[in-house]
């Protein structure tokens, strides 16, 4: 029987990132499906986070995210993306990779090119960018994201998140046991 996870998580979330690699394998080891959903800590019209402006942030990421990342073999740095993007587009661009079978591989690229490369994930040539390096349509992404497209899918899974009373990421869903971090 497949065990199926609901995994709330945000982009530009640290603590998202070092999940996501231990979900990963315990999906390829065992019978689990992950079903990747947004969680927006910050949306727009909200300020955009600003690490480099902050101090507290800056501490914690020195003494926890960063040790923890190398205890897990993880290489990850603070982007100095600043401010953080929104992850609005990033997320609809994610429900049209998840469209077309590609949501894990574009999920895990838009991470690794934030947490690894400290690419800007809130442009959309960026974005369009990682799209085309999983097998996906550049052009068809572009004009997707032009249009919103995906705007409406991807506020009914925001909307999943307030419902299931997620109020911070990232949280999993298994069956009807919530894991909040």
């Amino acid at each position: 029987m497949t065990v199926k996870i609901k995994a709330f998580s945000d982009f530009i979330c640290p603590f998202c990132f070092l999940e996501k690699g231990p979900l990963d394998e315990i999906a390829k080891e065992q019978d689990v499906e992950i079903e990747w959903m947004p969680f927006e800590l910050r949306p727009s019209p909200y300020p955009k986070i600003d690490p480099w402006k902050e101090p507290d942030k800056l501490s914690s990421w020195d003494s926890f995210i960063l040790p923890v990342a190398q205890q897990l073999g993880i290489d990850m740095r603070l982007p100095r993306v600043s401010p953080h993007p929104y992850t609005e587009m990033a997320f609809e661009g994610y429900q049209f990779a998840k469209e077309r079978g590609k949501g894990n591989e574009f999920h895990h690229r838009v991470f690794t090119a934030f947490f690894q490369e400290e690419q800007n994930i809130g442009e959309v040539d960026v974005l369009t960018k990682l799209a085309g390096e999983v097998g996906l349509s550049e052009d068809d992404f572009r004009e997707a994201l032009a249009s919103r497209t995906y705007r409406d899918e991807h506020q009914e899974a925001l909307k999943s998140a307030y419902e299931a009373q997620i109020t911070a990421v990232p949280t999993l869903i298994i069956g009807d046991v919530v894991i909040q971090a």
